[in-house]
């Protein structure tokens, strides 16, 4: 098999990212009166995006315009302070970074994590390597499993999705991959199991970042 770029998910695949997001959604749930949650139960909240994580989040009584926007909101206001609190590399990330670089590979992000804190974040933690596109949510372009953001990434870097490793940690990147063309490689570090990224068109499974290098 031959690849000539990769692109990544952030959060889960990247960036160990979920005690700061459960302790920021926790902050907005308790400061309304609701229920708050454990790490394990947010890393199957989260993945579509911060309006979805907080629709989930709330008692379906509650799941309407004004309340979930009021959760986002504030979710947001704490996240801004407190990202980096906790957030850091997966063991085995910066050699796999630092491998794909040395031979050549174009490398991409695409999170369904609002475009700011994207953009901030791998500008922070992920700033020794060269990414030729950083895309998080931008309104109104859909978010993933949609390809609009996989297929324009695509486009602005010049490489056919056919040529293209995409590594994510849930079903909505295993659908995105298969929804761009993209070969879909889901990674057992992050928030989901691997019958989860098998049955949402996982081509591969690996365990460790390092292991991709067995196919590029």
């Amino acid at each position: 098999m031959s690849y000539k770029a990769v692109l990544f998910d952030l959060d889960g695949t990247l960036l160990d990212t979920i005690k700061d997001i459960s302790q920021s959604m926790n902050y907005a749930m308790q400061k309304n009166g609701l229920p708050v949650y454990a790490i394990e139960e947010y890393k199957y909240l989260v993945g579509e995006g911060v309006y979805n994580l907080a629709k989930k989040a709330l008692p379906e009584h509650l799941q309407n315009e004004e309340t979930i926007n009021c959760i986002v909101a504030q979710m947001k206001e704490h996240y801004e302070k407190h990202w980096a609190d906790n957030t850091v590399l997966y063991e085995g990330i910066p050699e796999l970074l630092n491998y794909l670089t040395s031979k050549g590979y174009k490398l991409s992000i695409l999170s369904n994590k609002p475009h700011s804190f994207t953009q901030k974040i791998a500008d922070k933690l992920l700033d020794k390597w060269q990414f030729d596109v950083i895309f998080g949510e931008r309104k109104p372009i859909p978010i993933k499993p949609d390809p609009a953001s996989a297929l324009e990434i695509a486009s602005i870097m010049g490489v056919n999705p056919q040529d293209f490793l995409y590594l994510g940690d849930t079903s909505v990147d295993m659908y995105t991959a298969n929804n761009a063309g993209m070969y879909a490689v889901g990674v057992t570090w992050g928030f989901r199991k691997k019958d989860e990224l098998l049955k949402s068109g996982a081509k591969l499974i690996i365990n460790h970042p390092m292991k991709l290098s067995q196919i590029c």
